[in-house]
């Protein structure tokens, strides 16, 4: 049976990541749609040194400062080889964020809603060195509003 894509409908997704070993893309926004993360589970096979870490950020549009394409940090943890972090608290984004907005007014909070600019916003995973080596599961819902 297919998967009902498209405008209005709602997707269960499940992105699985074997050896990452640079910055990876864990979800890529598209303009319209509202991704709620579910959970992110990070796997450590190799580290370069015990003190190396992993952050899961948000790169795109700063709603204090009004600033495009910055990483904003969602958590950060320090796990060794053989270990497991697990994210679990949900939280949702927009896939595309308006630039020079600050959600001051109700002009740009409905501006932001709208989802009417052009600042893709992803969900990333960042290591402290290319030597450390994750396996890492995201699961999302995906809302398509187009």
């Amino acid at each position: 049976m297919a998967l009902p894509t498209g405008s209005g409908t709602e997707t269960l997704h499940a992105h699985h990541f074997n050896n990452v070993d640079a910055t990876q893309v864990l979800i890529s926004g598209l303009q319209h749609h509202v991704y709620t993360v579910l959970s992110i589970i990070v796997y450590c096979n190799v580290l370069n040194a015990t003190t190396d870490v992993g952050t899961i950020v948000m790169r795109g549009h700063d709603g204090h400062a009004g600033t495009s394409n910055l990483n904003i940090r969602i958590a950060r943890f320090n796990i060794q080889v053989n270990e497991t972090f697990v994210w679990n608290d949900k939280f949702a984004f927009n896939g595309v964020e308006p630039t020079g907005t600050n959600v001051f007014s109700a002009a740009e909070q409905i501006a932001i809603a709208a989802q009417s600019g052009s600042q893709i916003q992803y969900l990333e995973f960042e290591q402290t060195d290319v030597a450390d080596d994750y396996d890492i599961t995201v699961t999302y819902i995906d809302q398509d509003n187009t």
